[in-house]
């Protein structure tokens, strides 16, 4: 078994020509591209389209991702657990197909409950198949280096969005004449997202130590070639009951709730709001594309300060900028203010993404990851599923979106507080149990 391991190994070094960690890195982001940028991302262009083809209402509209987050209150713990005992790698292949199949489906939608259905199906796939176990993959290979791979990861969310988001906004544009249309566009993305399943998981490795391997690229000793890395010794190894008894555990998923609903709110909202001021479709898919572009440099500016200073301090900054940015929206009536708007929250977002991600690492350990993160989406999914649906109640009472934005703003920066509590991530600690 152990031959066939290092011939593994030996294989896979010739074939990537160094540490197969790094080419995951790109794996992942392109399994990003797949899983984020055509439903979450595109959510401006998607929304703006529906509402003027049904005349749905933004109430109506914010309901769709509010019970995207209902399903993953309830499929996030599944999902986490499913990863830790079938491998990222499985849960790709089966989660792939059933984010395809959603966009199958939501290209023939008529009703609304048709697009509620459609949408939780996609947001289903994508939470089996994508964004939790390539975390999870990453989380396995990198220890020193957790930061920055995850941050390399997360540019397929970033770069995808700047060349994907306006291309969707061309493809789909309600006001020009012979361009593809959302029925059209949506079938072929998740036809393509079904085809590239297959190939796209056999590229996926669950460990290193599988293969001979150790995190980092470190070359392993005999005690780690059977799975049990001394370089790993002392460090956190927490299992999710365990992780659930701290209070660390808390400040982290509060944290990173409240800093999240600033995206997921801007995500159904922010095209109907830049609609509304007279902003085109296409500017607001390049607004879009502005703070992806930004956020794609700053993903990697936060990974690579996430690996050199105290992680919450860096958390805590880039989630002030962040906040920030949101304030700046609310008097967002000229294109000048709209793009300092993306820069801002490109900084913020940006910066922060693969840090709240990382940080569960660096703070519980490899051995229950996905479990974690999994239990910990519980409390964080009814925060991101109420401050869309507020907002968009808000908007259909009142008219404008200024009392929710503002109540968002305050929200990420509370939670950007939260960071602040955290002791610093042990180094070593009596864990093992």
């Amino acid at each position: 078994m152990l031959t066939g391991q290092r011939w593994s190994a030996g294989l896979l070094r010739r074939a990537t020509g160094g540490f197969y960690g790094w080419w995951l890195t790109g794996v992942a982001a392109f399994i990003m591209v797949l899983g984020s940028v055509p439903m979450f991302q595109g959510m401006p262009a998607w929304f703006v389209v529906l509402e003027r083809e049904f005349v749905w209402n933004r109430t109506q509209l914010s309901l769709a991702f509010s019970f995207t987050r209902v399903e993953g209150t309830i499929m996030g713990p599944v999902a986490g657990y499913l990863v830790d005992r079938l491998g990222p790698r499985k849960m790709v292949l089966l989660g792939m197909p059933v984010l395809g199949t959603g966009f199958v489906l939501f290209s023939q939608v008529h009703q609304l409950w048709q697009f509620y259905g459609a949408f939780v199906v996609m947001s289903m796939g994508a939470g089996l198949g994508t964004w939790l176990p390539m975390m999870t993959v990453l989380n396995h290979w990198f220890l020193r280096r957790r930061s920055l791979a995850m941050a390399l990861a997360m540019e397929g969310f970033a770069l995808g969005g700047i060349v994907l988001v306006p291309a969707l906004a061309w493809a789909v544009d309600p006001d020009v004449p012979g361009r593809l249309g959302w029925r059209l566009t949506a079938a072929g993305i998740g036809i393509a997202i079904i085809v590239l399943a297959v190939p796209i998981s056999r590229l996926v490795r669950d460990r290193p130590e599988q293969y001979g391997l150790h995190p980092d690229g470190e070359r392993p000793s005999p005690v780690a070639v059977t799975g049990r890395a001394s370089a790993t010794e002392g460090l956190p190894d927490y299992t999710w009951q365990m992780a659930l008894r701290t209070g660390t555990f808390w400040l982290i998923t509060i944290g990173h709730a409240c800093s999240s609903i600033v995206i997921v709110t801007l995500m159904v909202h922010l095209g109907p709001m830049l609609d509304d001021r007279g902003f085109s479709l296409q500017t607001v898919g390049w607004v879009v594309a502005a703070y992806t572009g930004v956020g794609a440099i700053f993903t990697l500016v936060g990974g690579y300060v996430g690996d050199r200073v105290s992680i919450r301090l860096a958390l805590f900054a880039f989630s002030v900028v962040q906040s920030a940015a949101v304030v700046v929206l609310l008097v967002a009536h000229t294109q000048l203010l709209a793009y300092i708007f993306a820069i801002l929250l490109g900084i913020g977002f940006g910066g922060r993404t693969p840090l709240t991600t990382a940080i569960r690492g660096a703070y519980f350990g490899r051995r229950a990851f996905a479990s974690i993160t999994g239990v910990s989406m519980i409390p964080m999914n009814i925060l991101l599923l109420v401050a869309p649906l507020f907002a968009g109640i808000m908007f259909d009472q009142k008219g404008s979106y200024t009392v929710p934005f503002l109540a968002v703003a305050i929200v990420s920066f509370f939670g950007a507080a939260m960071f602040l509590l955290l002791k610093e991530p042990p180094s070593s600690a009596n864990n093992h149990h």
